[in-house]
């Protein structure tokens, strides 16, 4: 059992994607991940020319108090990749103060339980787990093509188990009219679970507002001022 976390950041912000969209969440983004994606916007999580000098190392107590200060509707916990820690520890610790936490999650590595909402957003470096696609509350899927969708639906057996499954331009991309035009076709002609998506926090600078977050780390290209 892991006595503390490495932690890449915390902060309040709200939840800019997917079905809780707009509401009040406190993120916690734990170091290091094995996936390495090469649009990875995250990538002081674990690219060698973005990690930090210096990791924050924290207990569970630690963030559980530091969440609860802040009184979010939810914690997200997401990463890097969160699940190649044991969670168990830190779920049980925010239980105890009394918050409900979400869990971002490429879907390769099994969860543990307790998580209140699960979001996967798988990437083809390491293919999700069926049991973390048939646990998926909503999926994330982040179209870098326009075969994407159509790739990720045959990968899968041709059929979602999710109710929800986001369909998010690759973010250097989010201009490409190939890709957007994509997206809206696949809800136009299939309906659910498709459904358009975005990442609304970033035209709103919301995250870094927060004086503890980190400076964006894209890979994916210039991700645009205050983004």
């Amino acid at each position: 059992m892991a006595d503390l976390y490495p932690v890449n950041e915390t902060f309040l912000s709200w939840q800019g994607e997917g079905v809780h969209l707009g509401r009040k969440a406190f993120f916690i983004r734990l170091q290091g991940c094995p996936v390495k994606c090469a649009w990875c916007d995250s990538a002081s999580t674990w690219h060698p020319q973005f990690v930090p000098k210096q990791v924050r190392k924290a207990s569970p107590a630690e963030l559980a108090e530091e969440a609860a200060a802040a009184r979010p509707e939810f914690v997200v916990l997401t990463g890097g990749e969160p699940c190649i820690h044991d969670l168990g520890p830190l779920l049980a610790a925010m239980a105890s103060v009394g918050l409900k936490v979400h869990l971002e999650t490429c879907g390769a590595y099994a969860l543990a339980p307790g998580f209140a909402w699960v979001t996967v957003s798988p990437k083809w470096a390491k293919l999700p787990l069926a049991e973390s696609l048939a646990r998926a509350d909503e999926v994330k899927l982040i179209v870098e093509a326009p075969d994407s969708i159509t790739r990720w639906t045959e990968a899968v057996g041709g059929k979602w188990l999710s109710p929800n499954v986001w369909l998010h331009p690759e973010w250097s991309r989010r201009a490409d009219p190939a890709v957007l035009r994509t997206i809206t076709e696949q809800v136009k002609q299939g309906g659910a679970p498709y459904r358009a998506g975005w990442q609304v926090h970033k035209p709103y600078a919301a995250d870094a507002l927060d004086p503890r977050a980190r400076p964006p780390a894209p890979l994916g290209g210039d991700v645009g001022k205050g983004f």
